[in-house]
C-alpha cells in the first residue's frame, strides 16, 4: 500500500469524495446564471444539446445523455469530438443547438476543431464549456464569447497524472446538476451521502484483493448509462496496465452476441447492477448464465445488499447498506467508477507499472498527439 500511496493517481481517485463536494457549490453559486444561459439558448422542445469530448470526455456524455434525455425537455445526445471532426456533415445539422464541451485540459485537437466546425455550420448555436483547466484553448477561446458560458471545475480535477479521474466524475456531477438547478438541494445531499460512502469504498479489502487476481482480461457489463461508464471503466484499465490487461465493455443484452467468446478462466467479468427492476432483469440472467459457466470470476456492483447477487458472484459490492435515496442508475456512476479506477490503479502497480505514466515511451499521452486537423470543406 506504501508503493501505491507514493502515486500522484492515487491521491486523484482518493480526493475525489472532496472534489464532488466542491462541485456542487460552484454550480450552486452559479445556479441563476446557468439556468438564464440555457433559456436563451432555445426553447424546450426544440433545442438539440451536444454532449461531447475525446476519449474519456466523450463517456462523460455517453455516461449521462440517456439520463438527461428522460428527465429533461431537450433531445439530449453524446457524440464525440473525434466523431465530430471526421464527419461533420452527420453530426452538426443546423438547428438550435447548445453544445456542451467537456475538456480535461481544453486543449485537444478534436476538441478544439469541433468548436470551430460548429460555430461554421450551425447558425443558432451556444456552448457551454466545462472543463478543469482555466488556461486551456476551450476556456480561453470562450471567455468574451457572450453566447459561450465557461463552468470551470475545482482546480485539483485537473488531474497531473495520466489517467482521467478526477476530472471525469467532476465533469459528469456537473452536468447532472446543471439540468436539475432546481433540485439542488436535494441532490447536494445525495452527494454528500455518496461522498461519505465513497471514502469507506476506497479503502473496501475486496478491491486489494481482487487486482491481486491473476487475470489478464476484464470485462465490463452495464445497461444504459451504466453502459457508458463501463467503456469509460474498461478504457481505466486498459490504460493503467499499459495494455497487459485486455479490457473490454458491453451491455447486459449485448454480451451474448458474439463479444462474449472474450470469457476463459483469466477473465474478471464485472457487473454493474442497475436499479431499475425492468433492467436488472436481464442482468441477473446474464449473471446466472455466466455463474453457471464456471469460467470467469465473477464481481457484481450493485446499490444495496442482495442475497441472490451475493450467491451468484463470487465477490459482491454493494454501495450501500440501504440502497439511494434518489433511486437512479445516474448516482451509481460515482461509486462505481472509484471502484474500475482503485482497481485499475491496484493493478497497474502490480505489474510494476507506474500509473502516472504507463506509457513512457510516448506511445499514448496524456494530451493526445499527432492529430492533424484538416480544413473542412462544406461542399462536395
Amino acid at each position: 500500500m506504501s508503493k501505491i500511496n507514493s502515486f500522484i493517481t492515487t491521491q486523484e481517485i482518493w480526493q475525489q469524495p472532496r472534489l464532488w463536494r466542491e462541485t456542487t457549490a460552484i454550480i450552486e453559486a452559479r445556479q441563476r446564471e446557468i439556468k438564464e444561459f440555457i433559456e436563451r439558448a432555445g426553447s424546450k422542445g426544440r433545442l438539440r444539446v451536444v454532449l461531447t469530448g475525446a476519449g474519456s470526455s466523450a463517456f462523460v456524455g455517453e455516461s449521462v445523455s440517456p439520463y438527461l434525455n428522460r428527465i429533461s425537455d431537450y433531445h439530449v445526445e453524446g457524440v464525440a469530438t473525434t466523431d465530430i471532426v471526421a464527419n461533420p456533415r452527420n453530426y452538426l445539422p443546423d438547428v438550435p443547438t447548445l453544445l456542451i464541451s467537456f475538456a480535461r485540459s481544453g486543449n485537444s485537437p478534436e476538441s478544439v476543431a469541433t468548436v470551430s466546425l460548429a460555430n461554421e455550420m450551425v447558425s443558432n448555436l451556444h456552448h457551454i464549456i466545462l472543463t478543469c483547466n482555466p488556461d486551456g484553448s476551450l476556456a480561453r477561446d470562450a471567455r468574451d464569447d457572450e453566447k459561450s458560458l465557461v463552468i470551470l471545475m475545482p482546480s485539483d480535477s485537473n488531474d497531473k497524472g495520466f489517467a482521467m479521474t478526477g476530472s471525469f466524475t467532476t465533469m459528469v456531477l456537473a452536468s447532472l446538476l446543471i439540468f436539475n438547478l432546481d433540485k439542488l438541494p436535494i441532490f447536494n445531499q445525495e452527494v454528500a451521502k455518496l461522498a461519505d460512502r465513497g471514502d469507506a469504498l476506497l479503502e473496501s479489502p475486496e478491491i486489494a484483493e481482487l487486482a491481486s487476481e491473476d487475470f489478464q482480461r476484464l470485462v465490463y457489463l452495464g445497461s444504459s448509462t451504466l453502459q457508458g461508464l463501463a467503456r469509460e471503466s474498461a478504457l481505466k484499465m486498459l490504460e493503467l496496465s499499459a495494455g497487459k490487461v485486455v479490457a473490454t465493455w458491453d451491455s447486459p443484452l449485448g454480451f451474448r452476441h458474439g463479444p462474449k467468446s472474450i470469457i476463459n478462466e483469466q477473465t474478471l467479468a464485472v457487473f454493474y447492477l442497475s436499479v431499475d427492476s425492468h433492467a436488472r432483469k436481464y442482468e441477473l440472467d446474464l449473471l446466472r448464465e455466466m455463474a453457471a459457466d464456471k469460467q470467469a470470476k465473477l464481481v457484481a456492483l450493485l446499490p444495496a445488499p442482495a442475497p441472490e447477487v451475493a450467491e451468484l458472484a463470487d465477490y459482491a459490492i454493494s454501495v450501500s447498506d440501504t440502497g439511494l435515496q434518489l433511486a437512479d442508475d445516474v448516482f451509481l456512476l460515482f461509486p462505481y467508477i472509484l471502484f474500475a479506477q482503485s482497481i485499475a490503479l491496484r493493478k497497474s502497480a502490480a505489474l510494476g507499472i507506474n500509473p502516472d505514466n504507463p506509457s513512457p515511451s510516448g506511445t499514448v499521452n496524456r494530451v493526445v498527439k499527432g492529430v492533424k486537423i484538416y480544413p473542412f470543406e462544406r461542399k462536395g
